[in-house]
């Protein structure tokens, strides 16, 4: 803990009266236990899958260069997903904290390197894939109304700005209300899906496999070129980008050393199905040309084949969308709650409500730094930027565990795989790394430069202890009003969920409520 937030300490009242009297988190708030088996594969499914299978999953095919190639590359990139997931359950089970990657890398390779982490994903990722959700979400429910032209620009905002706000009350509300948000509609992308699927076998059973016969499949329509091929491998990467986002809420679980890994162990091989059998049965209504040309595969083949049901499949994507808001919402705030209580953060973005137990600080910051991305235009040109980098920390993760590995080697690990799988996943994420690089080097550039600007942030607002008194005394007024608007307390410490010392010691520091306010809030038990 930094000195610092020891002086602190001084003008501010424990946050363990504010949690109950110090006590521990079976007497005191804290973050519930809420996340079952079942809402655990809703949190991976439901991130992974959002609208690009139904409306775009012709990045992979343009670049595969035919439809026998494409289809590998789904089950390549699929099972390297599997592998880098099998890597975070033991991490996940190792370090039992909520924040993800963001936590190990914190851990492992020191604050600095965990505070670029939270830096790129609280500026950019998180606001920018929120908003860009949000409006696909808009665009599908407005284009029946504007069915001769685009839906109005202003309408669509205005519409992704309701959907952000009622998804942040629902998540403020209640954990169970928002893991059943994610259920259902998980269950319901399922269902669709599901429905293509069906209706590929179909296609098959009427002879309809044309582009599946080997002679076919492996024709190209363009050039074979590994640069071509290779970019295909990242753009199927990203299509499974959301598979770590459960161990975001690692503390919430119920009995996390058995849900974390066995919530992986289902969740991403029946991604990696849907995904194959979705496109395999894409290419059984529609030839490679046509299916390169459609906007919204899912919905050209509704038309070809649900003839007076097609209204099905925008649905579908619409219903996709807003349960992937109400995902990412869910976990985001998670990772900036974890930031905040490691001091990488504003106190009052750890704290949770006295009776709900949620995160509602955090996921109002969410929420509004998502609703100034939708005041932009350039939010699309900033998720190519950050999508490299995103994708180097995933990489840096995976090498943290075998760093771990060697540096803690008694360590106790619930799980414990073999170091090939970790290796294997860097050998293809070095692999597509260094072809980023090669292939975009100006916008990979441009990510590395935006991750670089929390350099001087963090040793400005983390590392800097002997801050002004007039600052502390600001931040800690800033944070008092927080906590009366929000109802809010830093919750108790939970001795059995891995959380270290330093979280202690934070704990102490870092509430302004005085000990009467503590005292009147001792009776809010989660």
């Amino acid at each position: 803990m930094t000195d610092g937030a020891r002086q602190r300490s001084s003008t501010a009242g424990s946050a363990k009266d504010a949690a109950g009297g110090g006590k521990d988190s079976g007497g005191g708030v804290a973050l519930k236990k809420e996340i079952g088996l079942v809402s655990a594969c809703g949190i991976i499914v439901g991130n992974i899958i959002g609208s690009g299978i139904f409306v775009s999953p012709k990045g992979v095919l343009e670049n595969a260069s035919s439809v026998g190639v494409a289809l590998f590359v789904w089950i390549i990139t699929g099972v390297i997903t599997a592998i880098g997931a099998l890597c975070y359950a033991e991490l996940g089970v190792t370090i039992p904290k909520s924040g993800g990657d963001y936590s190990y890398v914190k851990d492992i390779f020191g604050g600095l390197a965990g505070f670029l982490r939270l830096w790129i994903a609280v500026l950019v990722i998180y606001p920018t894939n929120q908003a860009v959700i949000a409006l696909t979400f808009s665009n599908y429910v407005l284009q029946p109304l504007f069915p001769t032209c685009f839906p109005p620009e202003n309408g669509l905002r205005l519409l992704a700005a309701v959907c952000l706000l009622l998804l942040t009350w629902v998540n403020c509300s209640s954990v169970r209300w928002a893991t059943r948000v994610q259920d259902i509609f998980t269950a319901g992308k399922l269902l669709a899906l599901a429905l293509i699927i069906i209706m590929g076998i179909v296609q098959i059973c009427k002879g309809e496999y044309y582009w599946l016969e080997p002679a076919n499949a492996f024709e190209p329509f363009q050039e074979y070129d590994v640069g071509l091929i290779a970019l295909a491998f990242l753009q199927g990467s990203f299509a499974y980008g959301g598979w770590n986002f459960l161990n975001y809420v690692t503390e919430e679980l119920v009995d996390p050393y058995v849900n974390l890994p066995r919530a992986i162990f289902i969740s991403i091989p029946l991604v990696t199905f849907v995904y194959v059998f979705a496109n395999i049965a894409y290419v059984t209504a529609m030839s490679p040309q046509e299916l390169l040309a459609s906007n919204a595969v899912a919905v050209t083949f509704g038309d070809k084949l649900l003839g007076v049901m097609a209204w099905i499949m925008p649905i579908s994507v619409a219903l996709s969308t807003f349960g992937g808001v109400n995902g990412s919402l869910f976990t985001s705030s998670r990772l900036f709650f974890a930031g905040a209580r490691e001091g990488h953060l504003p106190s009052l973005l750890a704290m949770i409500h006295v009776k709900r137990c949620t995160p509602i600080p955090a996921l109002l910051f969410t929420c509004l730094s998502t609703l100034l991305m939708l005041c932009t235009s350039d939010m699309y040109t900033l998720i190519n930027y950050v999508g490299f980098i995103n994708y180097l920390f995933y990489g840096v993760t995976v090498a943290g565990q075998i760093v771990l590995r060697y540096k803690q080697p008694d360590m106790h690990r619930p799980i414990k795989i073999s170091l090939i799988w970790p290796v294997i996943y860097l050998l293809f994420w070095a692999f597509l790394l260094i072809f980023s690089l090669y292939s975009e080097p100006v916008v990979c550039g441009i990510g590395l430069a935006i991750m670089l600007t929390g350099v001087p942030v963090y040793f400005l607002g983390v590392y800097w202890d002997n801050k002004p008194q007039c600052f502390d005394a600001f931040v800690d007024k800033m944070t008092y009003l927080g906590q009366k608007f929000c109802v809010v307390v830093y919750p108790a410490e939970d001795k059995s969920g891995g959380s270290s010392e330093e979280g202690e010691e934070m704990t102490e520091a870092r509430s302004p409520l005085s000990k009467e306010d503590g005292e009147n809030h001792k009776s809010a038990d989660c």
